[in-house]
């Protein structure tokens, strides 16, 4: 089964690389190339298989996204020369992750069950259940880590501490608030519920723009619409829309990504399953037909498309 583990492409005036769990990240002077990988990774690390065509389906959910929302902000955004590339402007990150929340579940609900009312500054109002709407959605911002797990933080830390100015917090709120609301309409077109979700900005230019994905299965929880009253009022689990059944498979093999566990073997039916709910989730969320691309001499596929790429630009 052909998939995309890793690249080690050196490319006409990079100057940096870059790997995250992933995603290649490519660095040139004004550009960034990003290069997403069959990759999986659950509770933190990087699982041993890659999933074939899951780096194509991030990236164009991504891109089907981001030009989607081109009229609310700025994007980093150029092109896509590639199903498993993008190609962009290189912003200077905001070390903050915008996380917006229509709904108790996730984080705030395990805050929220251990008794806790205020999170990141924000008060969450009192007789909430799990997956219950908040009256309107709330941003609940991390700070993005170097290294280890983000860590909540307040608007008023945000500013004493001088992550960013008033206005850009200001800038940065307005865009995630409308941004959460465009990929809500969005999803509610396709039968689906956007839960939760995160935003990264950048600076380019002296101006926010929107940075990284937006609105992917690795980067929000969505709800199955249909039912959703029903089940709450039953107090039964939400039917979710994310990559949430590898965490459980990994779960019923006894690891959770604890001290001494050991990382368990993925066989090929386990992985060709979880390409298939790949594949399902992107026409779930895009309402088009997967077209898988060639993985006959995939990387050499990449790096052309991209030396082309990078000669028009």
């Amino acid at each position: 089964m052909n998939a995309i583990k890793e690249t080690h492409f050196e490319f006409p005036g990079q100057v940096g690389f870059y790997k995250g769990k992933v995603r290649d990240v490519y660095f040139f002077e004004d550009r960034i190339l990003v290069v997403a990988s069959d990759r999986i990774s659950a509770f933190d690390h990087i699982l041993p298989r890659a999933i074939p065509y899951k780096g194509q389906i991030l990236n164009q959910i991504a891109q089907y996204f981001l030009e989607a929302c081109r009229d609310i902000c700025p994007i980093w955004l150029d092109s896509c020369p590639d199903p498993n590339v993008s190609l962009g402007k290189k912003a200077e990150p905001i070390k903050l992750e915008m996380v917006v929340r229509g709904y108790l579940a996730g984080h705030a609900w395990r805050e929220y069950r251990d008794g806790k009312r205020i999170l990141c500054g924000v008060p969450m109002p009192e007789g909430m259940k799990e997956n219950d709407r908040f009256p309107q959605p709330v941003i609940t911002p991390a700070t993005k880590a170097e290294e280890g797990h983000d860590e909540d933080i307040s608007e008023s830390d945000i500013l004493s501490k001088g992550i960013v100015d008033l206005n850009t917090w200001q800038t940065l709120c307005d865009y995630s608030l409308k941004l959460f609301q465009r990929g809500s309409e969005m999803a509610k077109e396709k039968g689906l519920i956007l839960v939760d979700t995160k935003y990264e900005f950048g600076i380019y230019n002296d101006e926010v723009i929107l940075i990284d994905e937006i609105h992917t299965p690795d980067s929000s929880r969505y709800f199955i619409l249909e039912g959703y009253m029903q089940r709450q009022e039953k107090g039964e689990k939400q039917k979710q829309l994310s990559k949430e059944f590898v965490r459980e498979w990994l779960m019923e093999q006894g690891f959770q990504g604890k001290d001494g566990q050991l990382m368990p073997d993925m066989p090929d039916a386990f992985v060709e399953t979880v390409s298939h709910r790949y594949m399902e989730l992107y026409e779930k969320i895009t309402a088009k037909a997967f077209v898988k691309s060639d993985y006959d001499a995939v990387i050499e596929r990449i790096e052309n498309n991209v030396l082309n790429a990078l000669k028009e630009i």
